[in-house]
């Protein structure tokens, strides 16, 4: 019988326990103990999350494959399709930020090119402290370096991405990465395992000590101790990540390999039950057969390593030799270490003497699901009780444009994606920068575009409005680029979802996310659940990242942020309104977090699909979303194109709003778009058969950015110098 203490420690409670015994109609041993705590923890079970996530859309006419394997899929076109996922690799970058931080990009990686897909690009969603703090220095500068370091050597591209900094992040930074992968629709590898007889073949690295209940130690809050837990941290190699890619691919293409899943979180023993329960299959495995590279590692460890660079597959009997071959040519360990049965007992040997024996199912699908109490947090009374009219009137309006241009939320993250090769494969035709990166689909004349975002103050403020405003913020970019939003993935980092506040936060926000997808008919496929990210008791704002893959279908029509023309007339295209709850100019200038944001979800809807069908048809050079910042930092950040940067004057009215609002106000469902003059007819019929306000403002032209406001001029700054310190504030402040 396991002691208390034990199983307790390793994150299961009584009840779990006590469901255990019964399963097995006995104690579990050491080993068994070990499998059902990782299996049935958050990280692997969803055991919090699983009853809200239900609320998602899954489902669409693109959908090849939605939630429940490796990476969702949808169809592209020609006959191929986008696999896609985004996850977290929050706690092991807490405390080893490069290793962390390069694990998560391996990780992500190894779900994409075990459904098959070639790994085409990556993206990340990072969060963390303010950059005054010299841990927090440290956590992102080394977070970056792992990163690169990773993606750079396997060859996969990083083209997109966003960063935040804000003072909840410093005890617990997040590290989301994301990849989209691309393959022949009929041809999609999924994990389930089925034929009694088939051989179980591990492949891949060797296994190591370095990773061990990583998946209870992201289930749990960071402490003082976390810094000491290391041995959770798993340790990459990008040489053999690149081998592994083109061997699983190759050996996939044989068309021997049943099933294939990652050795993610929870290793070996998250593949063989969940590959045989998918299957409704049984299977047994001697991991006395498991290459390794550490001397006496017991049976516990086996199962629970997370080591790197690892694969579980089923090969069809008699097939073996030729899967085998294919890995020891790329110079990787391939060794049959069982087979499938049909009883749907997974059984685990060690030299021959049984070391585990447990139902497949009662790990990967019987996890306890529990339904949380939630209950609003007292703070979101008093952030609603805002009254912008009580704030001082700021009159200097060029000191605050140059103040958030250098805030780090807003100023250029040039330092971070040129570490990054974002090149490999020239796939990549439009480079980080712009609202969504773009890429190529060879062979036709269509492209992609991608994006990640989420603003956590939002939905600090609001749960249920800032989910949806991410998800409407995401699918903006990707319209600004000329594509079309095809689906989501998701990346919800949380609190302690055991407090009835933090709970409360997380069903808002899916049940916005939901909201905004239905109504914009983009189906989530694929995501990633973080709780438990807090320090020292104090959990971090929600931040519900969201990623969205947009088709392009004349990739010829693609659209950037940046002006390009002297002389083009400037458009807001939009619903000007309010936007000083929870905007950066009220952070930075005020020193406030407070207010409500607000979305219109057919308003938004509307907007997009006029901003669309304008690229589409040839009218727009440019279009840019109105985001943190507001109009003015819009028109700044439009600006700065990297292939020769344009002044602009304009001339706006505050239409009744504060004049700092009409500015810096970050009202949604707004986009700044520039355009020939000769085609403003064009777009103006085009705005009304949308039913979409736009307000011509000014034009393209000289060296300096202007801006008359209320017939006065308000702003009046040279390009060159606006532009130099917004590109520099974040060198400047890690130098």
């Amino acid at each position: 019988m396991i002691e208390p203490k034990v199983y307790r420690e390793m994150g299961l409670n009584d009840a779990e326990y006590a469901q255990i015994v019964e399963i097995l109609g006995r104690h579990p041993n050491y080993t068994e103990v070990g499998m059902y705590a990782v299996m049935w923890s958050e990280h692997c079970g969803y055991k919090y999350s699983r009853p809200v996530l239900k609320l998602f859309p899954t489902a669409g006419p693109r959908v090849l494959q939605g939630p429940g394997e490796n990476a969702g899929a949808v169809d592209v076109g020609d006959g191929m399709a986008v696999v896609m996922k985004i996850e977290s690799h929050n706690h092991p970058s807490a405390v080893e930020p490069y290793e962390g931080a390069a694990t998560g990009v391996g990780g992500i990686v190894r779900d994409i090119f075990t459904m098959g897909a070639r790994p085409m690009a990556a993206l990340n969603s990072l969060r963390f402290g303010e950059l005054s703090d010299a841990r927090t220095r440290y956590l992102f500068d080394r977070a970056v370096a792992g990163i690169a370091g990773y993606g750079n050597c396997i060859g996969v591209p990083s083209v997109a991405g966003e960063v935040y900094f804000d003072d909840c992040y410093e005890g617990n930074p997040l590290i989301n990465a994301m990849c989209l992968g691309l393959v022949k629709s009929d041809k999609i590898a999924r994990s389930s395992a089925s034929g009694a007889g088939n051989s179980v073949m591990y492949v891949g690295a060797k296994t190591g000590r370095d990773g061990i209940h990583g998946a209870t130690f992201a289930s749990v809050e960071l402490s003082d101790e976390s810094e000491e837990r290391r041995s959770p941290t798993q340790v990459g190699d990008p040489f053999t990540e690149k081998l592994l890619i083109e061997a699983t691919l190759e050996a996939l293409n044989t068309g021997h390999i049943v099933g294939i899943q990652d050795m993610g979180a929870a290793g070996l023993t998250c593949s063989t039950t969940e590959m045989a329960a998918k299957g409704d299959s049984g299977m047994e495995v001697d991991i006395s057969l498991v290459p390794r590279r550490e001397e006496g590692m017991t049976p516990y460890e086996i199962m629970l390593s997370e080591s790197q660079e690892r694969m579980l597959l089923v090969a069809a009997k008699g097939h073996e030799n030729e899967v085998k071959d294919i890995f020891e040519k790329w110079g990787l360990d391939a060794v049959v270490i069982g087979r499938l049965t049909d009883d749907g007992i997974v059984r685990i040997y060690d030299n021959g003497e049984l070391a585990a024996e447990v139902p497949a199912k009662s790990l990967a699908e019987d996890t306890p699901v529990y339904y949380m109490e939630a209950r609003i947090p007292d703070y979101i009374a008093q952030v609603k009780h805002f009254d912008k009219d009580e704030l001082p009137q700021i009159e200097d309006f060029e000191s605050v444009l140059e103040v958030l241009l250098r805030r780090h939320n807003i100023a250029s993250k040039e330092y971070i994606y040129r570490q990054y090769d974002h090149m490999a494969q020239i796939n990549t035709v439009v480079l980080p920068g712009s609202d969504a990166s773009v890429l190529r689909l060879k062979g036709t004349g269509r492209g992609l575009a991608v994006t990640v975002d989420c603003n956590s103050r939002y939905c600090y403020l609001d749960p249920y409005t800032g989910s949806a405003i991410a998800v409407a913020e995401a699918a903006r970019n990707v319209v600004c680029s000329g594509a079309e939003p095809a689906a989501v993935t998701d990346c919800l980092n949380f609190g302690n979802p055991e407090k009835p506040e933090i709970f409360w936060q997380f069903r808002q926000a899916v049940e916005g996310i939901s909201a905004a997808c239905r109504a914009f008919g983009v189906p989530v496929i694929s995501g990633n659940v973080s709780f438990y990210n807090e320090s020292q008791g104090v959990a971090i704002y929600p931040t519900p990242a969201i990623g969205v893959l947009g088709v392009i279908e004349d990739i010829e029509r693609r659209c950037t942020s940046f002006f390009k023309n002297d002389g083009d007339a400037v458009v807001v295209l939009g619903f000007n309104g309010p936007g000083l709850d929870g905007s950066e100019y009220l952070k930075a200038m005020h020193g406030r977090v407070a207010g409500c944001p607000s979305l219109d979800l057919d308003k938004e809807k509307r907007l997009q699909a006029c901003c669309l069908k304008a690229i589409r048809s040839g009218l727009l050079a440019s279009a840019h979303d109105i985001a943190e910042g507001g109009l003015a930092v819009a028109l700044a950040e439009s600006c700065f194109n990297t292939e020769g940067s344009h002044g602009v004057s304009v001339e706006i009215s505050s239409d009744g709003l504060r004049q700092d609002d009409a500015l810096f106000g970050e009202a949604q469902s707004r986009i700044l778009v520039s355009l020939a003059p000769s085609k403003l007819d064009k777009l103006m019929k085009l705005a009304a058969e949308h039913d979409v306000p736009l307000m011509v403002i000014g034009a393209v032209g000289g060296s300096n950015l202007i801006i008359d406001l209320d017939e006065s001029r308000v702003i009046d700054l040279q390009i060159e110098k606006i532009e130099s310190a917004w590109r520099g504030s974040i060198e400047e402040a890690l130098a």
